[in-house]
């Protein structure tokens, strides 16, 4: 995914809804044949609408025969008579023929339609869950439809706690529910603030499954006995969550492992879940007409990423590409991958002994700075999002551990994203107008990258924007308070027609996440002060054209050069991490010098004159007073002897220019000199001499007339004046 737009909208399930996929006569012939010859192919009737591969192609027509609601009561029969649903660890035994179907029909990665003819074969099965989900998603409901009669849900507390309610459902409906919620958590354009709060403390934690199902999948995935591939390993789990857990052990080599093994029966579990979120949000769509994202594209999404996250071989893969990224950062640990004993549901992995950040007292025991840690933490994310474009998702305290050799280690990277160029160039031009409070800019920012559609109206929307960003922008951007400013979006978000992209709800995902960490180990930690150092970095260092154009906006107001933002990037540039002199020098000349210095060398040209002729006036003052009383012109007679130079041209902003540059470690005035050639040969710096030669003459031919020929305090004499340098 490039990260830069939603999949396309489905129109979901026709009115069958939950019962489409008992349709047909020959539903339960096909279920037998299905499971007997298990084929390699799956057969089954046409798949319902709603559940098709393709969300933007026509739905296909299903008419169903006479007997579809007795052959669905017939069903509904037998599966409230069946034994209740099993917990995790009988759950391999009682689904191991739709297991091996599963297999069968090659469900490897997410794919609704194939989801869809699977459960058409097992009818049972899918209604006993649905009893299961929709029993205790009506009755709560139900309760909050009588809060919402009875007028109760003015009152905050009890919509807080309705709030709260729903986030436990959801936590005990099981792993699929819980990644669902987890992604609504960073959806504001659908879920209300209250909701989204609740939302977002959602654990992806289980406990434990049993060690002997843990040991039979690695035989049965590897190929040979445990012993033949661990020297040794701890039969307890050191950690459980949703899709699998951890196991500690030793390899033959000697070299310390982590063994992390996927729950028995979990693509069946997650398979069929999906399917009963994904109609339930279908008929959301339908039915509820406050919603205006396309819920049934979030749940393809969310599919799509659990099924790769389920897919251990697709992990190792990542940590990898993660590892290679950060190979020239020496503060980044990443667990080296063993693919002799990794597949699709068992991954073996380096083990890295550390602590997490959160735990300060370990953190300090190990001699490492936590303020420090979560510093490296801050810009590897950053480096991560606007820089590689490849991110992790889930950087929760259990997955970032402090070294004692003083490198931050990432865990667990089956939760990764990607964010395109132009998507990572849009949100630094972003905050390059937040930061100048120019809020019309700043929407359009937002349409360009995917939250507003093109054709929607902005006027109320601008306001908005600075209701929400104004007063913070005032206290300055290293004092923003994120999660209070990112409430206030979410409200705004909520009430225009908003779509949060896939990307950036994992990237707000990722923050507020870092962000909590941080605020563990200092409560005054504010993530956007801690990354606008970076962001000052790469507009200073960075060659792309969007990004240069972004620095002339941030640093010219109208034909004003701010030398204090200048003085400000640059002492933000150069805090925390070493300032690419070089890169910001010839950057600073190819500006200079590119049709966008035009302005900034013409007042460069006009102070030059302005300080050279004032030079030369006051020379020729002291020379003509030296001559002889009735040598010297009217002008020079009658005019007082200068005592001191007169301050022609404030030159305070250069001088703390220079200041700031001498205070940046690693400069030295060399970096400026090798440069001179350069600059020597610059076609423009010949037409700025010229321009200076040509600005001297007009100068001088002024003076000569009316300083020299003409005595001073004569009615209509007026003295020359330069265009002085704009500056603020």
């Amino acid at each position: 995914m490039d990260g830069t737009e939603e999949p396309a909208p489905s129109e979901g399930p026709d009115r069958s809804g939950w019962f489409s996929a008992l349709e047909g006569e020959q539903i339960s012939r096909q279920s037998a044949a299905m499971v007997s010859s298990r084929p390699d192919t799956v057969q089954g009737p046409p798949e319902p609408v709603g559940m098709r591969s393709d969300p933007t192609g026509p739905a296909p027509e299903i008419t169903p025969p006479p007997t579809a609601i007795e052959q669905a009561a017939a069903a509904m029969r037998q599966a409230v008579q069946a034994d209740p649903e099993p917990g995790p660890e009988g759950l391999a035994a009682s689904t191991g023929e739709l297991s091996d179907f599963i297999e069968a029909a090659g469900l490897l990665t997410y794919d609704p339609a194939t989801i869809s003819r699977i459960y058409a074969g097992h009818p049972q099965r899918l209604i006993r869950r649905l009893l299961q989900t929709l029993v205790p998603i009506g009755l709560f409901l139900a309760g909050v439809g009588i809060d919402w009669l009875l007028g109760r849900l003015r009152n905050l507390e009890v919509a807080r706690s309705r709030a709260s309610e729903a986030a436990d459902l959801i936590a005990s409906l099981g792993p699929a529910f819980i990644k669902a919620g987890q992604a609504l958590s960073t959806r504001p354009d659908i879920v209300p603030p209250l909701l989204l709060e609740e939302l977002a403390q959602l654990q992806d934690q289980l406990p434990g499954f049993d060690s002997a199902l843990a040991m039979a999948c690695i035989e049965d995935d590897l190929g040979a006995p445990v012993h033949t591939i661990y020297a040794q390993l701890e039969r307890e789990p050191i950690s459980a969550a949703s899709l699998g857990q951890v196991h500690r052990g030793t390899l033959h080599s000697g070299e310390r492992v982590a063994v992390k093994v996927q729950r028995p029966g979990l693509r069946e579990q997650i398979t069929l879940d999906l399917y009963i979120v994904r109609n339930i949000a279908a008929w959301i769509n339908r039915n509820v007409g406050l919603i205006r994202s396309d819920l049934v594209a979030l749940i393809d999404e969310l599919g799509q990423r659990v099924f790769e996250e389920m897919d251990y071989c697709n992990e190792a893969s990542n940590a990898e590409r993660f590892a290679k990224l950060h190979r020239h950062n020496p503060r980044i640990a990443v667990p080296r991958i063993y693919h002799q004993a990794t597949s699709r549901r068992v991954l073996t992995m380096e083990w890295i002994d550390g602590v997490k950040l959160t735990n300060l007292e370990a953190v300090r025991s190990i001699g490492m700075d936590p303020d420090d840690m979560v510093e490296v933490g801050v810009n590897c994310s950053l480096q991560q999002l606007l820089e590689h474009g490849f991110f992790h998702a889930d950087p929760h305290p259990g997955n970032l551990l402090a070294l004692a050799d003083g490198r931050l280690a990432y865990l667990d990277f089956g939760m990764m994203s990607s964010v395109s160029r132009e998507a990572r160039t849009g949100l630094i031009q972003a905050v390059v107008h937040l930061v100048n409070r120019n809020f019309g800019k700043l929407s359009q920012d937002f349409v360009s990258l995917g939250f507003l559609a093109e054709d929607v109206n902005l006027e109320p929307i601008v306001p908005a924007f600075e209701g929400v960003f104004g007063q913070a922008i005032e206290m300055g951007v290293s004092r923003m308070d994120f999660k209070a400013v990112t409430d206030d979006l979410s409200g705004v978000m909520y009430k225009f027609p908003f779509r949060v992209p896939p990307y950036y709800a994992l990237i707000i995902r990722s923050l507020v996440t870092l962000e909590g960490i941080a605020l563990s180990v200092d409560p005054d930690f504010k993530i956007l002060g801690a990354a606008y150092p970076y962001f000052a970095r790469r507009l200073m260092e960075d060659p792309d054209p969007q990004l240069r154009s972004s620095l002339k906006e941030m640093l010219f107001d109208g034909e004003i050069f701010r030398w204090q933002r200048l003085d400000n990037l640059i002492a933000s540039a150069s805090r925390g991490a070493s300032l690419d002199l070089d890169g910001l020098i010839d950057q600073v000349l190819d500006f200079l010098f590119s049709p966008h210095g035009g302005l900034l060398r013409q007042q460069l040209v006009d102070a030059v004159v302005q300080r050279i002729d004032g030079l030369a006036w006051q020379a020729t003052l002291r020379l003509g007073q030296r001559l002889p009383p009735r040598f010297q012109p009217p002008g020079v007679r009658e005019r007082p002897s200068p005592t001191a130079e007169e301050p022609l041209l404030d030159l305070e902003p250069v001088r703390q220019l220079a200041a700031i540059l001498q205070s940046v470690p690693g400069f030295e005035p060399q970096l400026l000199l090798k440069r001179l050639p350069r600059v020597l040969g610059e076609p423009e710096l010949r037409r700025m001499g010229l321009d200076v030669a040509r600005g001297l003459a007009e100068r001088g031919v002024v003076r000569l007339v009316r300083d020299v020929m003409v005595p001073p305090g004569l009615p209509g004499r007026t003295r020359p004046q330069a265009a002085p340098l704009k500056m603020a």
